[in-house]
């Protein structure tokens, strides 16, 4: 196992109908109405997690949050980091400042509400912070979020900063906010950042290639990665629908695949949350308090 360097495990907690390769075929109108299975998928995962002794980062959904608050604080009491995935899982590019501004504010406060302690993480949905939405991290630094993990930096049809610093580090917003980001995971193979850090990539990819990379990342570069995935990838059963025949592809590639790699992966690397990962590395994403002036 390569243990020298602890590596953040995160998981973005999103039902299998609220994901962006599927939104031309399922209306955001019909969500209440479709068969939920984000909770025992969930807990399938903290089941996995605690098998393994590890300890995770679980970017929730607000959508979710509201209907599910046990679900949150089941996560929470089981000692995983609770941040947060926005609201409605909207594209970020697709919405307005004033729009984001709400519903991340919105997300945030169900979430501590359920919680009871400040939530200080964030996760763009479907990582939609890129060049022509960097406005956002404006507004996430404003609603009182100290890290963000959001920026993939690789080209893609709906994400993506292509050459943007790889590893944790402290930014300057737009607007001079100070605010830690965590990239997405790539591994640079002669000059190209290729996409390693899971989800759909883990399931495309076969085990022994993400496992390199992941290596690569912890033993050549002497840094930290970062892992996602979402509830819905382990569950083989979930309902089909009708799509563009790329979206079916991102969506059901290899789901009764992912468990059983899931597994692997908790043996060969050492995981945490990712608030942790941060503080160790230096980077306390813990909220700068003002300072106490006394008389």
């Amino acid at each position: 196992m390569a243990q020298n360097i602890v590596n953040a495990l995160t998981v973005d907690v999103e039902d299998w109908f609220q994901v962006a390769a599927l939104a031309g075929s399922v209306s955001r109108d019909d969500w209440p109405r479709l068969e939920s299975r984000v909770e025992r998928n969930t807990e399938r995962l903290l089941a996995m997690f605690e098998q393994t002794e590890v300890r995770a980062t679980f970017f929730v959904l607000g959508w979710i949050a509201e209907r599910y608050p046990s679900l949150v604080r089941t996560i929470a009491a089981a000692g995983h980091e609770i941040a947060s995935h926005g609201y409605s899982h909207r594209l970020i590019y697709d919405q307005t400042p004033a729009d984001f501004r709400e519903e991340t504010r919105r997300g945030k406060a169900i979430l501590e509400d359920q919680v009871q302690q400040p939530v200080l993480g964030y996760r763009a949905a479907s990582y939609s912070i890129t060049k022509a939405s960097l406005w956002a991290l404006d507004e996430i630094a404003e609603a009182g979020f100290t890290w963000d993990s959001s920026i993939f930096p690789v080209h893609h049809d709906r994400y993506g900063i292509a050459g943007f610093e790889r590893w944790p580090h402290r930014l300057e917003t737009p607007s001079g906010f100070d605010l830690i980001e965590f990239p997405l995971t790539t591994w640079r193979i002669g000059g190209i950042d290729l996409p390693i850090a899971g989800g759909g990539y883990f399931r495309l990819y076969p085990y022994w290639l993400t496992r390199r990379g992941l290596r690569s990342v912890n033993r050549r570069d002497g840094k930290p990665f970062v892992f996602y995935l979402h509830p819905w990838e382990v569950d083989p059963g979930q309902p089909r629908v009708k799509a563009p025949a790329l979206s079916r592809f991102r969506h059901y590639n290899n789901l009764g695949r992912c468990a059983d790699r899931l597994e692997r992966l908790l043996q060969d690397f050492s995981f945490a949350p990712a608030g942790e990962v941060l503080a160790n590395h230096h980077l306390d994403p813990a909220p700068v308090l003002p300072e106490v002036v006394h008389a």
